[in-house]
């Protein structure tokens, strides 16, 4: 009998016919099977394509439209209220002044693409000029309905903090308006003597919900801030009309700077009650001497570019008493070393102080003292910065004997001192127990430099050959 053979896969297979038939079937289910297989895989990449597409459709409208639709709704919302908002979102205005001439153009054509706003992030800033805000009434409410849940923050105005009659005032510092997935964050400013503008610290009250917004990604807020009063202009961006900084980098420089520390208005009324303010004709008279010259310092430091800080007795009169300490008799500034520029001193001179005295050198105790009017000085002491401690120097002329002044490493902070936005070591305390002990707040009208800061250490003497340099009178 005729044995069939079946070759497959290079083996020879021997059955009979009825093995052949059974073989047939195996075979025929084995393509069914196959087919219904491949159908089934098809579909499930088909579903899987499907699916993924729809999640990419949810997440782009989740972070990419729904930021844009929020600022959208928040624009027409202010703009119908006369809110007047400008944005200061620092990853957009960051994009803005690195594309500022795509900006430029498009505020002249109609597109409405979208190339700023919809940055995916949970949060985007605007600022509030309140002083120009006539009027709240309505706002949360037509907010509501637009479709905006707002949650608002307010706090005593810390301005008031020394009037009992004025402390309880509350002012607005904060509103957050959520809008799907995506969070308005206008920050308040208010306009501030000085002609800067500040905001106060986001801080959430008991009843409030924690959950409402991730707030610890908020850019503002986590202290309060001082800042430059910024120029406005109107830009078009992705199709919406909006302010923005016209000197965008600028306010970028600002925003990681902006710390601000308040006066400590009750203590100051407190140590004024005390010790009783000095209210004599001599008093009041260098006070205003006093002030003026801070204020023309600052406007030459500040035009020159150079960072400075209240320091010394200037200091210790604006933490403990807010103002001039009348005894103290000159003003006194910091400057850190590396900002030093060699036309300082003509600078000053041109501004009608001339140069009193110039210890040491750049390299090693640099310090200048000018000369304002009615014998009230300003002395310059310029900080050097080791491992552990930052120091100031000092000389006596007589004898060439060098000093050294040791500071804990410290920053520096925004204050309102006489009228005026200055810094201030942000690690205020510490600065002042350096120099001054454990009893600042007790009045010594009796102070020898050489000798009587707690932080004061010899710092050997001139050589005689480098007196002509390091030892200047005028």
């Amino acid at each position: 009998m005729q044995i069939p053979l079946f070759i497959e896969s290079g083996v020879i297979f021997l059955f009979h016919q009825k093995d052949e038939n059974n073989w047939v079937a195996v075979k025929r289910d084995q393509h069914r099977l196959m087919s219904r297989i491949n159908k089934n895989v098809v579909l499930a990449l088909l579903i899987l394509t499907s699916s993924a597409f729809l999640l990419f459709q949810l997440y782009y409208y989740k972070h990419y439209l729904s930021a844009k639709l929020a600022i959208k709704k928040f624009i027409m919302l202010t703009s119908s209220q006369n809110v007047p908002v400008f944005l200061i979102d620092p990853w957009i205005l960051e994009s803005i002044n690195r594309n500022f001439g795509q900006v430029k153009n498009a505020s002249h054509s109609s597109t409405s693409e979208c190339k700023f706003f919809c940055i995916p992030r949970d949060f985007t800033a605007f600022a509030l000029q309140y002083h120009l805000w006539k009027s709240e009434d309505g706002w949360f409410r037509i907010a509501e309905n637009m479709g905006f849940q707002c949650l608002k923050t307010e706090s005593k105005d810390p301005r008031l903090d020394g009037i009992d009659s004025l402390s309880g005032t509350e002012i607005p510092l904060h509103y957050v308006c959520k809008l799907a997935a995506h969070a308005i964050h206008l920050v308040v400013f208010h306009e501030r003597n000085g002609n800067y503008l500040w905001h106060g610290h986001l801080r959430l009250k008991g009843h409030m919900d924690r959950k409402f917004v991730p707030f610890r990604k908020l850019q503002f807020g986590r202290y309060p801030g001082a800042f430059d009063r910024p120029e406005l202009q109107q830009v078009t961006i992705d199709g919406l009309d909006i302010l923005i900084p016209k000197d965008p980098e600028h306010f970028l420089e600002e925003i990681p700077h902006s710390r601000f520390i308040e006066c400590r208005y009750k203590e100051a009324r407190a140590f004024l009650q005390q010790y009783l303010d000095d209210n004599t004709v001599e008093a009041v008279a260098f006070r205003k001497s006093a002030k003026e010259l801070l204020q023309l310092a600052a406007k030459t430091l500040t035009k020159l570019g150079v960072p400075f800080w209240l320091s010394s007795g200037t200091c210790l009169g604006w933490y403990r008493q807010c103002g001039i300490i009348p005894y103290s008799k000159d003003v006194d500034l910091g400057i850190f070393i590396q900002d030093y520029k060699p036309d300082i001193i003509l600078a000053f001179q041109d501004a009608g102080l001339p140069l009193k005295h110039k210890f040491g050198k750049v390299e090693d105790s640099l310090e200048l003292s000018f000369q304002g009017k009615d014998d009230v000085k300003l002395d310059i002491f310029f900080f050097y910065e080791e491992t552990d401690h930052m120091w100031n120097g000092g000389t006596q002329a007589k004898t060439g004997k060098k000093f050294k002044y040791l500071f804990p490493k410290f920053t520096l902070c925004w204050t309102e001192f006489v009228d005026m936005k200055v810094h201030v070591p942000c690690e205020t305390i510490e600065y002042i127990e350096a120099n001054y002990g454990k009893t600042w707040k007790i009045p010594v009208r009796t102070w020898d430099w050489k000798s009587s800061p707690p932080n004061v250490r010899p710092n050997g003497i001139w050589p005689i050959s480098e007196w002509d340099e390091v030892i200047q009178l005028y």
